[in-house]
């Protein structure tokens, strides 16, 4: 079983990969119910030149194929960066029950800094959000990567 600092180890592994290949790095991991990795990914928006291809989108794509489901519901979604709005419906949309992420985005975030999509009481299915968790790890990829583009 996976604790959400193991889960969030792998991410920060996939995020730096996206880095290395010139994406924003943000990586994820689609836990099962007994915390094993079902799904993966990584920011792939340069690679494939698919606006959509964030680590989340990618990472729930894969979980969904392999559980055989778009109803992910029980999963826990573990991510490097807190979700923006169009990640925050997706993970909606499948149902996940645990969102865990690393550095807080108040620029785009949509688990609890600049919105709070996923706890929203008016809509009919909410996730349990957990941020912050190896936040100053994310946070130091996600600088290094945007002061070298500077």
């Amino acid at each position: 079983m996976s604790s959400d600092f193991d889960a969030m180890g792998r991410a920060l592994v996939l995020a730096d990969a996206a880095g290395d290949a010139g994406d924003v790095p943000v990586g994820a991991v689609v836990l099962d119910l007994d915390g094993h990795v079902i799904g993966e990914g990584r920011n792939l928006r340069e690679e494939t030149g698919d606006p959509t291809a964030h680590a989340e989108i990618v990472a729930l794509r894969e979980a969904a194929a392999r559980v055989g489901s778009w109803n992910l519901e029980g999963r826990t979604l573990v991510v490097t960066l807190e979700p923006c709005l169009m990640c925050a419906g997706a993970i909606l949309q499948s149902r996940i029950s645990r969102v865990v992420f690393g550095a807080w985005d108040d620029k785009a975030g949509a688990a609890g800094s600049l919105y709070d999509v996923l706890r929203d009481r008016r809509l009919p299915y909410r996730a349990e959000v957990v941020g912050g968790v190896e936040a100053d790890a994310a946070t130091a990829l996600l600088r290094a990567f945007f002061e070298s583009r500077r």
